[in-house]
């Protein structure tokens, strides 16, 4: 990926992406980035990846039925966030779902929009580890094309406050 970020250039402005997932901690993400969008007058984009499932499904049209279902889900899950991220800034997110490789998606939904300036993600701050999206991430740091912000997950609001 070597599409050139335009983030601070007249006519455009910063971006943030954040990944809304199952996870508990989504929530510390979208606060430090709703912040951060306010902070600095930029924006912040919201990615749904939904995971494919056995492909296999296709007779009597289940798996037509599980991907409405899957992007029911999506939708719902960004409304969440979104309203999340309106209360905490008064900001619109914009909402992407995408379908497939997370690592995949993201690095697209990157590519395809050079105002984004940086991904952020919220660390389990559990016994378990970080959580599987960071600890894919990790693996692809040394090459990723954005600065990648790591919130931790036990940060409250008004610590992420004086963060962000």
């Amino acid at each position: 990926m070597t599409t050139q970020r335009r983030s601070y250039e007249t006519g455009h402005k910063p971006k943030c992406l954040v990944i809304v997932d199952d996870t508990a901690e989504w929530d510390r993400a979208v606060y430090y980035a709703s912040r951060w969008a306010v902070r600095v007058g930029g924006g912040v984009v919201m990615l749904r990846i939904i995971a494919i499932e056995d492909q296999n499904q296709q007779w009597l049209g289940v798996a037509d039925i599980m991907r409405a279902e899957a992007e029911d889900a999506a939708n719902e899950a960004l409304d969440r966030a979104s309203g999340r991220a309106n209360g905490i800034a008064a900001i619109t997110p914009e909402r992407v779902i995408r379908e497939g490789d997370p690592t995949t998606q993201i690095l697209d939904v990157i590519d395809k929009d050079v105002d984004i300036s940086m991904l952020v993600l919220a660390a389990n701050p559990g016994p378990e580890g970080p959580g599987p999206l960071i600890s894919m991430m990790a693996q692809a740091a040394g090459s990723f094309p954005i600065p990648v912000v790591i919130v931790p997950g036990d940060l409250s609001d008004a610590e992420i406050d004086g963060l962000s």
